[in-house]
C-alpha cells in the first residue's frame, strides 16, 4: 500500500502535513512530529509586522542621536531588520539539517515590497518551497475587491521573480469570488493554494464587556467549508495543487479532503487537543479505510466523490430546504 504523494514537486511519503504554529516553532517539536510521521513540515511563520516592530524597538532603545540624523536611524532600522530575519534563517538551516522530510518555510506577508527579499534568503537557508500567508482585510472602504485581489498577485509575482522553489498561497474564504482570486493566483504562477486560513474569531464576555479571543481551535464541522471549495475547484480543473486546512482531526477528516480532491491535508489543532501521537492514529486509520476500499494508493481514490457534473448540485449550489414544523 503507498500512501506516498507529490505535493509542489516535493516527495512527500504520506499526505499529512503539520500546518504553521507554535509546535513548528521548535526543532524539538518538528522532531516529534516527524517521529510520529509527519510527510513535511510547514515551519511558524515570520511575521513582516513582527521583525518591523522587533527592529523598531531595538532603535528606539538605542542611542538617541539616531533621531538627529535620519539617515543614520533608516541605516540602524535595515541593520536591525536584517538581524531579525538572520535569526529566523539561522533556524530554518538548523532544522533542514536535523530534518528529512520536506520544510516549508512560511511568510506572513502584507506588502509586495520587502517579501522578495526574505524569500530570496530564505531559499538560500535551504527551505524546499515558501507557503506565503497572505491576510489583507477590507477595512479600507475605500478599497475594492479587485484591488485586494491584485496585491495578492503582485505579491506572488514579486517573490516568485527572487525564487526558483514552489510557492504556495494560504488563502482566507473572504473573497466575493474565490474561484476568480484562485484562477489569477494560477495564471500568475502559484504552485498550489492552501484552503484555508483561520483568522481570529472573537467573541463579547457580556460580564467584563470585554472582547476575548480565546477561541483558537478549529473543530470537525469546519471541514465542509474548504472541502466544499476544494471539490469546486478540482472538479473545474483549477490548474494547481490543493492542501486542505481547517479541520481535519481524524483520519475520516483527512479521507473525506482526499476524495474531495485535496492533494494533502495540513493539520494543527488536533495535535493541540489529541497529542503529537495523533499524527501515527490518523495514517493509520487512512491505511485501514484503504486496505478495507481495496485502494493500493491515493491516487486510486483522490477526487472520487467529484465527478461530472455533481459539483453542481453538490456542492456549487445553496440549497434551501423547506422543512417540515408540523
Amino acid at each position: 500500500m503507498d500512501i506516498s504523494t507529490t505535493y509542489m514537486g516535493l516527495k512527500l511519503k504520506n499526505p499529512l502535513i503539520v500546518s504553521s504554529s507554535k509546535l513548528t516553532g521548535s526543532i524539538e517539536d518538528i522532531k516529534k512530529c516527524v517521529n510520529y510521521g509527519a510527510g513535511a513540515i510547514v515551519l511558524k511563520s515570520v511575521f513582516e509586522e513582527q521583525i518591523r516592530a522587533e527592529a523598531a524597538s531595538t532603535v528606539v532603545h538605542s542611542n538617541n542621536m539616531y533621531y538627529w540624523f535620519p539617515e543614520a536611524k533608516e541605516h540602524i532600522m535595515d541593520l536591525s531588520v536584517d538581524t531579525k530575519l538572520d535569526n529566523y534563517l539561522k533556524f530554518v538551516s538548523d532544522v533542514k539539517k536535523e530534518i528529512d522530510v520536506p520544510i516549508i518555510s512560511s511568510i506572513n506577508c502584507k506588502t509586495p515590497n520587502d517579501w522578495p527579499k526574505f524569500a530570496a534568503a530564505i531559499q538560500k537557508a535551504g527551505a524546499d518551497a515558501l507557503e506565503l500567508n497572505i491576510g489583507i482585510f477590507p477595512f479600507n472602504d475605500t478599497q475594492s475587491g479587485s484591488e485586494i485581489e491584485d496585491i495578492y498577485v503582485s505579491i506572488l509575482k514579486e517573490v516568485n521573480k527572487n525564487v526558483t522553489i514552489p510557492v504556495s498561497i494560504k488563502l482566507g474564504y473572504y473573497f466575493t469570488n474565490i474561484s476568480s482570486i484562485a484562477t489569477k493566483l494560477v495564471e500568475s504562477g502559484v504552485d498550489a493554494l492552501v484552503l484555508f486560513n483561520r483568522y481570529m474569531r472573537p467573541d463579547i464576555n457580556i460580564d467584563t464587556l470585554k472582547v476575548v479571543d480565546d477561541n483558537n481551535m478549529s473543530s470537525p464541522e469546519e471541514l465542509n467549508i474548504s472541502m466544499r471549495w476544494i471539490a469546486l475547484l478540482s472538479g473545474n480543473k483549477l490548474g494547481c495543487q490543493l492542501a486542505a486546512s481547517t479541520g481535519i482531526h481524524d483520519h475520516v477528516g483527512l479521507i473525506k479532503q482526499l476524495l474531495s480532491g485535496a492533494e494533502v491535508g495540513q493539520i494543527c489543532s488536533t495535535l493541540y487537543i489529541n497529542g503529537l501521537e495523533q499524527i501515527d492514529k490518523i495514517l493509520d486509520g487512512l491505511r485501514s479505510w484503504m486496505m478495507e476500499h481495496k485502494y493500493e494508493s491515493l491516487a486510486d481514490f483522490r477526487g472520487k466523490s467529484v465527478v461530472d457534473k455533481t459539483t453542481l448540485a453538490s456542492f456549487e449550489r445553496i440549497q434551501f430546504m423547506k422543512r417540515d414544523m408540523e
